[in-house]
């Protein structure tokens, strides 16, 4: 069962362009990961960084975009189903990000656990337009190529961190999740939860999902993911109405990896530690008035910041702030609750 108790950890992508400083930042949280640092390079945007040897995929690094061909895809898909068979294809390149390999080659035998990520398939397809502007996840067969790619592509990351760590994860950053639940969309929730149940199944070790978004979320807590990530700051309060479904999923030994820490200067600048833990335990105390005590609660939390940034003013001192306010609430929370 993974261990709760509010260690702390974060979502991959930082603003910085110092990989030494990315990494060092990471490294200073229970649960460290390797950074993405999409201000360094283009390459390491989360969409550009995963969509390495996709059939179709045109990546324009000049104008900083990715779109999808058709006739690309057919010129390319026998190759790629001839390479899927050699598990280094879906490497994650040099190229693609400087720190996976450096983070690697870290003494890591300390921590409890170590993640690494990916961009899930339901935001890569969604984010990806072909020549008409349509997402390519709505072309049932490109969908079907997309999910058995990004299952490549976690195994082959998984199997890496496991070479350096008994207990790794990786973990699917799901930003454009929320957007099958619009009416518009014609990839729907009813077809998402089929295929993505499936695609979970396939997938190594414990399985985590992280959004900042709003989504149904009876929908992710009945999936089956061992670790859901979410932004607490600004949907904890929709969250936890969720009660029985909350319930079920923490008591199946589950986490909730609570964001509860801003990471948008104009945020955190009105938030003060003790702010943002009155913040946390409302919205436990919530659960307490429906039947989930407290040691429950804490025992099956993890605390994060709320979502990446890259839009801050300040560079990388907001984020480097709220590392520090989550690594201060963490150790609070230790003493009232451990």
């Amino acid at each position: 069962m993974l261990t709760g108790q509010a260690l702390t950890t974060a979502m991959g992508i930082l603003p910085h362009t110092s990989l030494t400083e990315a990494q060092r930042l990471a490294l200073s949280l229970d649960i460290p990961f390797w950074p993405q640092l999409p201000r360094f390079r283009f390459k390491e945007d989360m969409y550009a960084q995963f969509a390495e040897h996709f059939p179709g995929i045109i990546v324009d690094e000049g104008k900083q975009s990715l779109h999808f061909s058709h006739e690309r895809f057919a010129q390319e898909l026998d190759e790629y189903l001839e390479a899927s068979s050699n598990t280094d294809h879906f490497a994650l390149s040099e190229e693609s990000s400087a720190a996976f390999n450096g983070f690697l080659t870290h003494d890591l035998s300390s921590y409890k656990m170590i993640h690494g990520q990916t961009v899930g398939p339901i935001s890569f397809g969604l984010k990806i337009c072909d020549e008409e502007r349509k997402p390519m996840i709505y072309n049932d067969f490109v969908r079907e190529i997309l999910y058995d790619f990004l299952t490549h592509k976690i195994t082959w990351q998984y199997n890496q961190l496991k070479q350096v760590h008994p207990n790794p994860f990786v973990w699917l950053d799901e930003p454009g999740l929320e957007m099958i639940f619009n009416s518009l969309s014609a990839y729907t929730s009813e077809v998402a939860q089929v295929e993505y149940r499936a695609f979970l199944s396939k997938l190594p070790g414990p399985k985590g999902v992280h959004l900042c978004g709003n989504p149904d979320w009876d929908f992710l807590l009945k999936a089956d993911i061992d670790i859901l990530s979410v932004d607490a700051f600004s949907w904890g309060h929709i969250l936890v109405r969720y009660v029985d479904e909350l319930k079920e999923f923490l008591q199946r030994g589950r986490i909730i990896s609570w964001g509860i820490i801003p990471t948008l200067t104009s945020e955190l600048s009105l938030e003060t530690s003790q702010s943002l833990i009155d913040r946390l335990l409302d919205l436990w105390r919530f659960l307490n008035q429906h039947g989930l005590d407290d040691q429950l609660i804490y025992d099956r939390s993890w605390l994060a910041p709320s979502r990446c940034c890259l839009i801050n003013g300040d560079g990388t001192a907001s984020i480097k702030h709220s590392f520090e306010l989550l690594r201060e609430i963490s150790q609070n929370l230790r003493q009232r609750l451990g």
